[in-house]
């Protein structure tokens, strides 16, 4: 194939007789690369597609392939890149066909085109990685400098905690920039204020890249319609925003409607925001986008019946929303059904997915009434038109709340980017899917008459199926005050105010083991369900939540007139020792633990982790409740005083005998994760409590077979001396009828995993387990085969222990989450827990930041099939 000068075309005769031309910068590109893998230029006779010719030179360019070479090598051109027969390309729902050739460190579309994409962009976008597109008209158009920095750096990690990757899309320098770089941001953020700085929709995108090309190289801001235009032909699918503009008030005689309607209704990109500003007319903007085709759906947040459309900072509006979803993976779903019909003329519309700004940042609606009517007002009649009029009603707002709108604006568009970002995780997971179709096999619905039960069975569905894991348990406010020292004074002065450094941080025992699994489980989606009060702690706890990444849906607030979040103050001395702690935790004592939980068995759920900071009577029945929905649960004992609550009576609970423990094989609970002193605290409550002087306990026991003599001697040789001598194993084995796999904490001794086997139990056959069986059944059980113990020596010996807050819960957290993936219970599960407890050891904070590299380790585990679930 000869190469011609650049700019020319050339026609090539395609296989059914039509033509096709391309440029020759890109044919001679195709050449090239089909030239280094082996295959005949004349390839390029059968129309290979432009995108997968620039989806190779991207795996050249960032030296994924040297030298163009692909491992599928010619069966993957044959496959991907050749024409079929039929007169259209080969067409799916995957956005990751768009990029691009090398130009510094961004990936340019083309020699010719002045849009870039980052490498890091365009690597999750051909990867099925989550990425979420951001605005920079709030940057350059909103916030000031140095604030307008600040958030964007905010929302990008906000992004990445929710595990995607943010691409804040701009403007520099005359090139559109598909992911930005921290330099970027603050050049353009830097450009705010500035005249010549552009506010760029779908109309001016040409000029400013056409000035560019010309030498006028100008900054600007995208709006929601620019992000759209710009995000589409990156490939992104997923936008967070604050909100989107809409028909403005007296549009008969203005015609002022913004072109993010109108892109919505020709841009296949879901877009996240608070609804549309609230200055808008709401009624004619859904209007509008009905007309227009665009899918607009609003998060119910907690609400049921009819929910309204948002109102930005308002969470209702008084217009109805046509579609409500409960949660992301339903948002996702819903993008993934219009990806699944291609990429047609019929599917290029866009979505509108309204997310409420949080309760606790909501402006009462009376009082942003008043204020929007008199900036239009005032607007209207100081000639405030087109560009110009949404930033001239936006600052009158916040000069008419007294600032109150700033926290509004910046809380609800970090909840909107959060939600995108988990939007964009689902949707992933869909792709990704074998079977991605959820299908009702049984059934027929009618076509007319049943949108509203399709609705709502849809809606229980995809909330039953949306977690793995539950955890049940205390989040608090923890703050530490470490005394700094004077002149040498290790302890503080009583009865007096002392200098000290207080490092406020989010703790309790259930908020660190879902922290844990959350970090550790990769795709695993955890639920913390816990209560908060309406006060300051409260919002600050379900804010640091929400960072965190976690799932706040299983958060109940309560009113601070009866109730007060949960609270941890420890006193230090100089050199870190406790001095002095106190601990408001009455909310869940208080409270009923039966709010928290669903009436029906969430689809999908394998295991529930419940603590023991609940009442006593709460823990049973918390056990009972998931243990009759066939959910796995484990235990754990929190303290010595509450891991008592486990046996101790409760005449409330325990008068109908519903919610008692009962041996094997009517046990309730899986698992607990005590340590040695809670271990023996369980013990004695249980034999204080007669739980050891009932018959099934004791055919349970008898069942084991451990013999009469000899049992000492077998307990060492599991064991040791010094752990037989403190009554560990043998206080296990009393435990065990009630819970058939007890993993003791050892702390440098390591963990000690008891476990009662069922007779068709592998361990019982297999040789390389010979050593742990402790005892086999000899009584002819048909329940119970033997006890299987073993000690798992302690993975490392930590000497630069900065922490040992949380290193238990993170223990029990990373091991939930392998169990949950259908990890077996043994070595290599037991040795990521215990790295990751040694990572919290090493950790400020209560859960390590660091346990994400643990989740490729397990899903390796989970993929090796190693084994079902214990």
């Amino acid at each position: 194939m000869m190469a011609h000068r650049p700019g020319s075309c050339r026609t090539f005769r395609r296989v059914n007789d039509t033509r096709l031309k391309l440029t020759s910068n890109r044919l001679i590109l195709s050449s090239r690369i089909l030239g280094n893998i082996g295959l005949d230029t004349n390839v390029a006779s059968t129309a290979i597609r432009p995108d997968k010719v620039r989806r190779i030179h991207y795996y050249r360019s960032c030296g994924k392939y040297p030298n163009g070479v692909l491992p599928t090598g010619r069966q993957y051109l044959k496959k991907e890149m050749v024409r079929n027969h039929k007169n259209s390309f080969p067409t799916g729902p995957n956005p990751r066909q768009t990029v691009a050739l090398e130009s510094e460190d961004h990936l340019g579309l083309c020699d010719k085109q002045p849009i870039y994409v980052s490498k890091e962009v365009s690597h999750a976008l051909m990867n099925n990685q989550p990425v979420v597109a951001l605005e920079t008209t709030i940057y350059t158009h909103g916030f000031p400098y140095p604030e307008n920095v600040s958030l964007a750096l905010d929302l990008e990690e906000i992004v990445r905690q929710k595990g995607a990757v943010p691409a804040t899309i701009g403007i520099l320098h005359g090139e559109a920039r598909v992911g930005l770089s921290h330099q970027d941001i603050i050049k353009l953020a830097s450009a705010a204020g500035k005249p010549e700085t552009m506010k760029v929709s779908r109309r001016d995108i040409p000029y400013i890249l056409g000035l560019g090309i010309a030498g006028r190289k100008l900054n600007g801001g995208t709006t929601v319609s620019g992000t759209m235009m710009l995000a589409r032909r990156a490939g992104i699918k997923v936008f967070g925003t604050g909100g989107i503009g809409g028909v403005h008030r007296g549009v008969e005689d203005s015609m002022d409607i913004s072109a993010d309607l109108t892109e919505l209704g020709r841009t296949s990109i879901a877009v996240i925001s608070s609804g549309c500003k609230s200055f808008l007319d709401i009624q004619r903007t859904l209007e509008y986008l009905e007309t227009q085709g665009a899918t607009v759906c609003t998060f119910a947040d907690g609400r049921e019946g009819d929910v309204e459309f948002p109102a930005f900072y308002t969470r209702d509006s008084g217009v109805k929303s046509h579609g409500v979803v409960q949660t992301a993976r339903e948002a996702a779903a819903i993008i993934y059904s219009q990806e699944l019909f291609g990429n047609t003329r019929e599917c290029h519309s866009g979505m509108l997915f309204a997310n409420p700004i949080p309760k606790e940042f909501s402006i009462p609606k009376e009082e942003i009434d008043a204020a929007i009517n008199q900036a239009v007002r005032e607007a209207a009649e100081q000639g405030f038109h087109g560009h110009a009029n949404t930033p001239f009603i936006l600052s009158r707002i916040k000069d008419l709340t007294k600032g109150n709108s700033l926290p509004a604006n910046r809380a609800l568009i970090e909840s909107n980017v959060a939600m995108a970002a988990s939007v964009a995780v689902e949707l992933c997971k869909f792709r990704a899917s074998k079977d991605p179709l959820v299908r009702n096999k049984g059934s027929k619905v009618a076509e007319t008459g049943a949108a509203k039960s399709v609705k709502d069975s849809t809606r229980i569905e995809a909330n039953n199926t949306s977690h793995d894991i539950h955890v049940i348990g205390s989040v608090a406010v923890d703050l530490s005050c470490d005394y700094t020292g004077q002149q040498g004074e290790l302890s503080p002065q009583l009865k007096t105010s002392n200098i000290a450094t207080i490092v406020p941080s989010i703790g309790g025992v259930g908020h660190n083991v879902a922290l844990a699994a959350h970090r550790a489980g990769g795709a695993s989606s955890v639920q913390l369900c816990s209560f908060i009060a309406d006060d300051l702690a409260g919002k600050t706890v379900l804010a640091a939540l929400k960072n965190e990444g976690l799932d706040t849906s299983g958060i109940k607030t309560l009113p601070a007139s009866s109730s007060r979040t949960a609270q941890y103050v420890a006193i230090n001395d100089a050199k870190k020792d406790l001095m002095l702690a106190m601990a408001d935790m009455s909310i869940l004592v208080t409270q009923s633990s039966e709010s928290l939980t669903q009436k029906s068995a969430p689809t999908g759920l394998k295991w529930a982790v419940v603590d023991a900071n609940w009442q006593k009577g709460n823990i049973r029945k918390l056990i009972s409740h998931y243990s009759n929905m066939s959910v796995r649960v484990a235990f754990e004992p929190v303290s010595v005083a509450k891991s008592a609550g486990l046996f101790e009576y409760d005449p409330d609970v325990d008068r109908e005998g519903v919610c008692t423990l009962r041996p094997f094989p009517d046990t309730k609970l899986d698992l607990a994760t005590p340590n040695q002193h809670e271990l023996a605290a369980m013990y004695a409550v249980a034999k204080k409590q007669n739980y050891f002087e009932s018959d099934a306990w004791w055919h349970a026991i008898d069942a084991l077979g451990i013999p009469s003599s000899g049992a000492r001697d077998r307990f060492v040789s599991i064991a040791n001396h010094k752990i037989t001598d403190q009554g560990i194993p043998q206080q296990a084995i009393q435990l065990l009828p009630f819970i058939p796999t007890i993993l003791t904490k050892l702390g440098v001794e390591g963990v000690l995993v008891t476990k009662l086997l069922q007779p068709n139990d592998f361990r019982l056959c297999d040789p390389a387990y010979a050593p742990y069986i402790l005892s086999r059944c000899s009584n002819g059980s048909k329940d119970i085969g033997g006890v299987y113990m073993r000690l798992f020596p302690a993975f490392e010996t930590v000497n630069d222990v900065v922490s040992v807050n949380g290193a238990g819960d993170t223990f029990l957290g990373v091991l939930v989450a392998g169990l949950a993936k259908g990890i077996q219970l043994e070595e290599r599960l037991i040795n990521l827990a215990q790295k990751g407890a040694v990572m919290t050891l090493r950790s400020k904070e209560s859960v390590s930041p660091q346990l994400e590299e643990l989740s490729t380790e397990l899903d390796a585990l989970a993929t090796e099939g190693a084994c079902s679930s214990t």
